[in-house]
C-alpha cells in the first residue's frame, strides 16, 4: 500500500523527490502517513478534498483483500 500511494502522490505534485510515505501499523490497522512539499499540497488534496478521498478509496480498494483496514493521513 505504501508503493501505491507513493506512486500516486508523485505523479500529481511539481516536486515528486519530496514525497514521502510512513506506515504505522497495529493489528488490524496500517495508517500511511503522506508528506508532500507544502506548496504540492493543494495538488494532493484537491478542491473540496476530492483528490485526497479518491486515493484513500483507491487503498481502500486495494486493500480489501488484505483483510486490514489502511488508513492514509496527508500530513
Amino acid at each position: 500500500m505504501k508503493e501505491l500511494v507513493e506512486f500516486l502522490a508523485k505523479a500529481l505534485v511539481d516536486r515528486p523527490e519530496a514525497v514521502q510515505v510512513s506506515q504505522k501499523e497495529t493489528e488490524k490497522d496500517v495508517v500511511l502517513e503522506l508528506k508532500v512539499a507544502p506548496e504540492d499540497m493543494g495538488k494532493v488534496i484537491g478542491k473540496q478534498g476530492k483528490i485526497a478521498k479518491a486515493i484513500r478509496t483507491m487503498v481502500k480498494a486495494a486493500s480489501t483483500k488484505d483483510g486490514r483496514r489502511v488508513t492514509v493521513e496527508i500530513v
